[in-house]
């Protein structure tokens, strides 16, 4: 897995072209503040152990949260890190579960539209713990 995670005071997304057929019909965008955005692109060899990359996931999530000084987390599927690509349907339920896990911790949550191309909006502060990648 590879995780861009960016720290915004400002994060807004519309759907732009839809490029995966079994995706639901979105037209409407949405506009978060003061928020951690998650850009994620699971790898083929992330499909091997749910459970395991999952965890991952969420404790990086968590720990870059509490750095930022926010409870607010959006995952965003971002398949442009890497060459390996996990198929949609693992992503989609790895990004069910990180979500459900980030609930259950208190954590707000939300998803950008899966299986869009979407236009972004991205306002971040320009310090250290603002920006992290991590290869997990």
């Amino acid at each position: 897995m590879k995780l861009l995670i960016i720290y915004t005071t400002n994060f807004g997304y519309k759907p732009a072209i839809k490029n995966l057929e079994s995706a639901e019909s979105i037209t409407e965008g949405k506009i978060f503040e003061n928020c951690l955005v998650a850009f994620i692109q699971a790898e083929e060899k992330d499909e091997e152990d749910i459970n395991s990359i999952e965890k991952k996931l969420v404790k990086n999530l968590k720990w870059a949260a509490k750095k930022n000084n926010t409870n607010f987390v959006i995952l965003h599927s971002f398949a442009h890190l890497s060459e390996s690509k996990a198929s949609p349907k693992f992503t989609q339920e790895l990004f069910n579960m990180a979500e459900a896990r980030l609930k259950n911790a208190n954590y707000e949550t939300a998803q950008t539209p899966f299986g869009y191309f979407l236009d972004l909006e991205v306002n971040a502060p320009g310090y250290s713990l603002a920006r992290i990648f991590k290869s997990l």
